[in-house]
């Protein structure tokens, strides 16, 4: 009983979270909730939600959606100004549902269901009076105070925007069109004007910077100038400080080479000295002992030579003697095995001929013989059917009819063939009297009869008298392998 009263307790939350889920809806930050369906105060009819969660009756009050986000309208109008010029004027306006509840409530009585016709129904509002206040304007107005034109368009919208619940976050007039050409020969006057300073100004700097720029090149010819004659000076003191040195130079470096040269001379006897004591123990004496051990290098190599010819010819004509016989070996081993070789296939021959001729005569005597016991058993057969057609020539007959007795049928039921309708009286009783009467009546079986017995007396008619003096066995031949036959 516990636990029943728990699980209806805990059916019943589930049923309040359930129907509190079915009746609450949350207004996101921009939307606003339009609840209908029951009686408001203000004599709205309707109750609006907006940033927070509410209560609905389902099947009694219907909640909608109404948008705050921002919306854009573009502005492509047609103009005459006061001086009678059409322009046409480009803009955009950017607006949205206001978001007291008056404003939420006269946009919902007039776009719930056509939020995305607003655009369209600001653009005819501001239309309208931006192609009156234009009119009331020139173009040098226009194009000078933009300003004073978008404030006074934006403020005789104002209040129809209201209505409509809208209010108005930007007004832009973006580009001002003249198809007449007005605008651009308003301003060309102006252009001309510019243009001929623009021209005076560069004109005047060209004067100046070349003035500027050939003063500057006078003086740096002067500067050039000076900086020459300068540097020539030095120049010529430098040469002859130079010519001085050049002079005193060699005048002390013969001197100096004088002593030198002394010095060089009694160095160069004693290195001539030393240089024949030093060829006579590191050249002479070893060029000698190097000639005496080529000379012994010489003499052992020719006789290694020697050696290794003698030792190669030996080697060649014992492995050409080895190679001979080798040769004559396989030459008489190659022989024996021909020999051998043939007699075998000759061998092989014979008994395969030998084999195949016990062969055949095996399978003509094993042909005689079947052959003979197939014309044994066809005679000891046909000396049994004759046998048995003079004892019981009824039997033998019944038997040969119930043999080929679906053949009889056929031909029976053959005589109904052509037959469209046929009335029987007495049912199925009718039909086996009539089938009977068909095979009984120039019938198919006694016409059969009458031919087996016709057949079997022309047959023992016809028989020859045997080797023995034996009267001739009469063949009796079925239907059906007479039938097989032809």
């Amino acid at each position: 009983m516990v636990i029943g009263i728990a699980g209806a307790v805990v059916a019943s939350i589930i049923v309040l979270i359930v129907l509190f889920k079915l009746m609450w809806r949350v207004a996101e930050p921009n939307e606003a909730l339009i609840i209908s369906g029951s009686k408001h105060g203000e004599g709205l009819g309707f109750r609006t939600v907006t940033g927070r969660g509410t209560l609905v009756l389902p099947g009694i009050q219907v909640v909608r959606r109404l948008s705050l986000d921002l919306n854009e309208a573009e502005l492509d109008v047609e103009c005459v100004t006061k001086q009678g010029i059409p322009v046409h004027v480009k803009g955009v306006v950017i607006f949205k549902v206001g978001d007291d509840p008056v404003s939420i409530a006269n946009a919902a009585r007039r776009f719930l269901d056509q939020q995305k016709a607003m655009g369209q129904r600001v653009h005819n509002v501001f239309a309208g009076h931006l192609r009156s206040i234009v009119g009331g304007l020139t173009v040098e107005d226009m194009i000078r105070d933009r300003e004073r034109m978008t404030g006074e368009t934006r403020a005789a919208s104002g209040s129809e925007m209201e209505k409509l619940g809208l209010i108005i976050d930007s007004l832009q007039i973006q580009e001002i069109l003249d198809p007449t050409g007005y605008i651009e020969n308003l301003a060309a006057p102006h252009a001309a004007a510019v243009h001929r300073d623009a021209r005076i100004a560069a004109a005047e700097a060209d004067r100046a910077a070349t003035e500027a720029e050939q003063e500057a090149a006078a003086r740096k010819a002067e500067a050039t100038r000076n900086s020459g004659i300068q540097q020539a000076g030095y120049q010529a003191e430098l040469d002859t400080a130079a010519a001085r040195a050049q002079q005193a130079g060699p005048l002390a470096q013969a001197a100096s080479r004088q002593e030198v040269v002394v010095q060089e001379t009694k160095v160069a006897e004693l290195e001539a000295h030393h240089r024949e004591q030093q060829l006579q123990a590191d050249v002479r004496k070893p060029a000698d002992a190097r000639a005496y051990e080529t000379r012994t290098k010489a003499v052992a190599d020719r006789d290694a030579r020697i050696s290794a010819a003698e030792a190669l010819a030996r080697e060649t004509e014992l492995k050409t003697a080895a190679e001979a016989n080798r040769v004559k070996v396989a030459a008489t081993a190659e022989a024996e095995a021909t020999r051998a070789r043939g007699l075998a296939s000759a061998e092989a021959t014979r008994a395969t001929g030998e084999a195949e001729a016990a062969a055949a005569e095996a399978r003509g005597l094993a042909q005689a013989e079947a052959a003979r016991a197939l014309g044994l058993a066809e005679a000891e057969a046909i000396k049994a059917r004759a046998a048995a057609l003079a004892e019981n020539q009824e039997a033998v007959v019944a038997q040969q009819l119930a043999e080929n007795w679906p053949q009889i049928v056929k031909a029976g039921a053959e005589a109904f063939g052509n037959v469209e309708h046929m009335v029987l009286l007495n049912g199925a009783d009718g039909m086996a009297d009539m089938f009977a009467k068909a095979l009984t009546m120039g019938g198919t079986g006694l016409g059969l009869a009458r031919q087996l017995l016709a057949t079997m007396g022309a047959d023992g008619a016809k028989a020859e008298p045997s080797a023995t003096g034996k009267p001739p066995v009469p063949q009796v031949i079925p239907v059906q392998q007479e039938q097989a036959r032809s």
